[in-house]
């Protein structure tokens, strides 16, 4: 993309930051975003920031050519929060999804990528297709499934090119954008702070659950990638391949030259909230605009380790 007026929802958050600084080399950005999860510390100094809610009523969407909606609250922060988070979830997740698009929309922009969830697929150890059949298991999944019918509203009734994209286990580590989520980093990046510490990393259960792990610039890729060919419907972005819990510590442990062991716990979230295994079917995307994903997972692995070097 470029020489575009974008507008970036949760834009200080982990993967809106990303986005937001690679668009920002060759496109006019704003995001949007109250900080609530997010920080404006991670934004780049020609990207335009502004301190707001997406269920606001003058969002900044005069001129924008396009609309990248990142803005949601996590599934453990509705849960945590019990009835008030229901209610925010689905307030900020759905309303505020309708909000801004809407207000796009009216403003002229006609191209809108979203993010969805890969979590609604449930326990898969095979590759999951978008067109397979899913269901809500939580109040998040269920807010996100929403978004996908608003967003099939808006591509029907007003003809805009809005694309869902679906999500698997988006990692950087903390020397990126993702260090601000602490305790709400990808595991990548917690256990190789452990490990890079000296400390023992602690995993859930026995560590056999496992995860398509998709490096954040994949994922940036993939989200500029829709926008410039006006896809419209669902996308997963994730690699096609998954390793265990036990798999990504002994990885961490071999390149950081460390012998700790990891220690292994009883699993504190409700097994109607923990997935066991995710893995992406990518053969959409990849027949849709030849998105491929680039970093390996060695690759990213080596990556996140050597921010401790």
């Amino acid at each position: 993309m470029q020489d575009q007026r974008v507008l970036v929802t949760g834009g200080a958050g982990f993967i809106g930051s990303n986005l937001a600084n690679s668009l920002a080399e060759d496109n006019e950005v704003l995001v949007v975003d109250d900080c609530y999860l997010g920080t404006p510390e991670n934004l780049d100094d020609d990207v335009t920031f502004h301190d707001a809610s997406v269920l606001d009523d003058d969002l900044p969407t005069e001129g924008v050519d396009v609309l990248f909606h990142l803005a949601a609250l996590s599934s453990l922060t509705m849960h945590e929060e019990s009835i008030d988070g229901l209610r925010r979830g689905a307030r900020v997740n759905v309303e505020g999804f309708a909000n801004a698009v809407e207000q796009a929309r009216q403003d002229g922009c006609e191209t809108v990528v979203y993010a969805s969830t890969s979590s609604i697929y449930g326990d898969r150890y095979e590759p999951s297709p978008e067109s397979m059949d899913v269901e809500a298991r939580t109040g998040y999944e269920a807010s996100k499934l929403a978004r996908e019918r608003y967003a099939e509203y808006f591509a029907n009734a007003h003809d805009l090119n809005v694309a869902g994209m679906r999500f698997f286990s988006v990692y950087q580590g903390y020397g990126g954008s993702e260090g601000h989520k602490g305790e709400y980093a990808n595991i990548i990046s917690q256990f190789a702070d452990d490990v890079a510490s000296g400390e023992s990393p602690v995993i859930y259960g026995d560590g056999t659950h496992a995860r398509d792990f998709t490096h954040v610039d994949d994922v940036v890729r993939g989200l500029e990638l829709a926008a410039d060919h006006e896809l419209t419907g669902i996308y997963n972005l994730g690699t096609g391949e998954a390793y265990t819990a036990n798999e990504v510590v002994e990885m961490l442990k071999a390149e950081l030259d460390s012998d700790v062991e990891p220690e292994h716990v009883e699993n504190p979230i409700d097994d109607d909230m923990f997935v066991q295994g995710t893995m992406a079917d990518p053969s959409k995307m990849r027949e849709a605009t030849g998105w491929e994903p680039e970093i390996s997972f060695e690759e990213g692995v080596a990556e996140v380790c050597s921010q401790y070097e």
